[in-house]
């Protein structure tokens, strides 16, 4: 029981950064960058950090700690598995969706592409994901796919899962900061600069904070022995629960 409430508790922890990551990235370009539409002006690039963090961390984060509900353990695993490879696929589209909106931004207006170590971080990133996704879908939901397959994959595809969130993390965080160091300096419209810390900054470095400790209670609930999904015990599914002592 003990365990198990631990488990709940950091799992509610979870899901309040993640509406709080989410608020704060819609909150910072709906009210401070003028909002959202596709016209290959400001507003479109606005899509592009919602949609990498709304994708990239908060859905690939809860994606990736689904498998861990204890409620779940005694269940049949196949629609947890297919829950699991959903996220992260509709996470994957977000990510797509979000480089579509940056590169057509900068196409449109003569901007070079992939010049900064964010955008170098963000598109290995997201190209790591799709390859990672692509084999952890043909290794673990193929019907064809052998057992010994499964347990030869599984070990590397739970050690990338967790580094292509710790990549998801710097990507973000280093493209608020140079969000930041673009928009915030003295313009016309007497925009104050960064080193002001103007409101803007404030939200904007808050929202990098959330993302980092939302990062790290997900790789804590990954880490914990004790919180993972036991294996059937028998053919009938027989799964051991956490005991009071598990902590």
């Amino acid at each position: 029981m003990k365990a198990t409430m631990a488990f709940y508790s950091a799992y509610l922890l979870c899901l309040v950064l993640s509406v709080v990551c989410v608020v704060l990235v819609v909150h910072w370009n709906a009210s401070f960058r003028g909002g959202f539409a596709w016209d290959h002006q400001a507003k479109q690039f606005n899509w592009h950090p919602v949609l990498m963090v709304v994708g990239l961390v908060v859905l690939y984060g809860n994606a990736a700690v689904v498998y861990r509900i204890p409620l779940t353990w005694g269940q049949n695993k196949k629609p947890w598995k297919l829950l699991h490879a959903g996220l992260l696929l509709l996470s994957l589209l977000f990510a797509v969706l979000g480089l579509c909106a940056v590169f057509d931004f900068h196409n449109a207006n003569n901007t070079p592409n992939l010049y900064s170590l964010h955008s170098w971080v963000g598109i290995v990133t997201t190209i790591l994901f799709a390859t990672q996704w692509a084999a952890g879908f043909g290794a673990f939901l193929l019907p064809c796919s052998p057992v010994a397959l499964r347990v030869l994959v599984k070990p590397a595809h739970v050690w990338m899962g967790a580094t292509i969130l710790v990549l998801s993390v710097v990507s973000c965080i280093s493209g608020i900061n140079e969000k930041l160091f673009f928009v915030l300096k003295k313009t016309t419209n007497e925009t104050r600069p960064y080193a002001e810390l103007p409101p803007e900054a404030v939200l904007a470095n808050s929202l990098g904070v959330v993302i980092v400790a939302f990062a790290l209670v997900v790789l804590k609930i990954l880490a914990n022995q004790t919180w993972q999904r036991p294996e059937p015990r028998s053919e009938e599914g027989e799964y051991r629960p956490l005991r009071s002592d598990d902590s």
